[in-house]
């Protein structure tokens, strides 16, 4: 039986994956599925990791930097109806792991849940930001997780309840392949308070991220209480460049992407970065994209 029978109508060889990152940088996905819903999904994985192919999964692409050669084995994009369902039951909302982030922060204040607002304008899937636990304002998003679906490597579907999760900085003990949904636990507040609250956090993190024009992607992470950014500011690093890729001066955290950028280019200005912060700083700068 061929790796792919029975699959093809959901599985693409050779698929370019730039247009599924912020960068819009990279080569080609051997496999790329896009499964329509759970009995897919697992099965492709089944298949693939009993071939021994590797299988990852792509979200928004945000903080995603795919190498110019490409990717080998599976890619896998979660975006059919079945994986970004959200429902609400009182204070619990269960959320599918490829839904949008804003899609479940704007479902939480308009049924009067608190919490989510303050994650309001964060690009990302829920099954990103459960992977990496995002932050904002000193909330994070593991906070609220009282159980996960996930998807390991090895096609097992298991439930991971909240006294055997972990979540710190920008990272949680969520490490499947995939997280197929999360039941979120939150307070009640008026929906009008939590509106109010999320149009001010709006305006300003919309003052402060770069243009959705820009090709630009996150880079470090922020080290204790200094913000990446700042460290790089400090070292006089505002507009550095590398081959099409530059550090963007209102944020010095962003890397921006011109026209024929390539991932050498920015896997250059990340490693320039991260030596002259080392060196004039003494600070060890730690990379927040994800590079395949």
């Amino acid at each position: 039986m061929s790796l792919l029978s029975g699959y093809e109508h959901i599985v693409r060889e050779n698929e370019p994956l730039a247009p599924f990152t912020r960068l819009n940088i990279g080569g080609s996905a051997e496999y790329f599925a896009e499964p329509t819903n759970e009995d897919e999904l697992t099965e492709l994985v089944q298949r693939f990791a009993e071939a021994n192919h590797p299988i990852r999964l792509i979200g928004s692409g945000t903080n995603l930097l795919i190498n110019d050669a490409g990717v080998k084995g599976l890619v896998i994009h979660l975006a059919a109806p079945d994986f970004c369902s959200i429902e609400v039951n009182e204070n619990r909302i269960t959320v599918g792991g490829g839904t949008r982030l804003s899609h479940f922060v704007a479902t939480a204040v308009r049924e009067g849940l608190a919490g989510p607002e303050q994650l309001v304008g964060l690009p990302g899937t829920i099954g990103g930001a459960l992977h990496n636990n995002t932050d904002a304002h000193g909330v994070d998003i593991g906070t609220w997780v009282e159980s996960a679906e996930v998807l390991t490597r090895a096609g097992e579907r298991l439930k991971r309840e909240k006294d055997s999760l972990s979540f710190s900085y920008r990272q949680s003990s969520l490490s499947e392949l995939v997280i197929l949904k999360a039941e979120f636990v939150l307070d009640r507040e008026p929906a009008e308070n939590l509106t109010k609250a999320m149009q001010k956090l709006w305006i300003v993190r919309r003052s402060q991220q770069p243009s959705s024009e820009l090709k630009a992607a996150y880079m470090f992470k922020d080290l204790g209480g200094e913000l990446a950014g700042d460290l790089i500011d400090r070292a006089g690093l505002k507009g550095t460049r590398a081959g099409k890729v530059e550090v963007l001066d209102s944020d010095p955290n962003f890397f921006v992407a011109g026209a024929g950028a390539t991932s050498e280019d920015v896997l250059s200005l990340l490693q320039t970065v991260q030596t002259q912060v080392s060196q004039r700083l003494d600070q060890t700068l730690e990379p927040a994209i994800q590079i395949w």
